[in-house]
């Protein structure tokens, strides 16, 4: 499927959304806070707008759970990181996502 190149990071993108998923969304999408909402509000954005899945996983601190997001299609990634009470954070988002692990194989180095 190709979809039309989009110059802007999926977390300004859904800050220009805010009426339409005010829920979701800060008072500004110019706010250097992070924009946060239910989990699968946030999840659904992120797999309906811009076509992204959960590429890896990890604990962080306070039982938070830090997710990365990435389309190999279009390239973008968006990092999360949710709450124990379901509340989830767009922390970082970016274009050009390339998995390191299938990188390093297709140049024959170890990982």
């Amino acid at each position: 499927m190709n979809r039309p190149q989009q110059s802007t990071s999926p977390m300004r993108r859904l800050g220009a959304s805010c009426t339409l998923i005010a829920s979701l969304c800060t008072a500004s999408p110019l706010e250097a806070e992070a924009q946060c909402g239910p989990r699968d509000i946030v999840l659904d954005r992120l797999a309906e707008i811009y076509g992204e899945n959960r590429q890896a996983i990890g604990l962080a601190r306070e039982n938070t759970l830090m997710e990365l997001f990435a389309s190999q299609e279009s390239g973008s990634w968006t990092i999360t990181v949710t709450t124990a009470q379901g509340l989830t954070c767009l922390i970082a988002a970016g274009q050009n996502f390339e998995t390191a692990f299938s990188n390093a194989l297709a140049h024959g180095k170890d990982v």
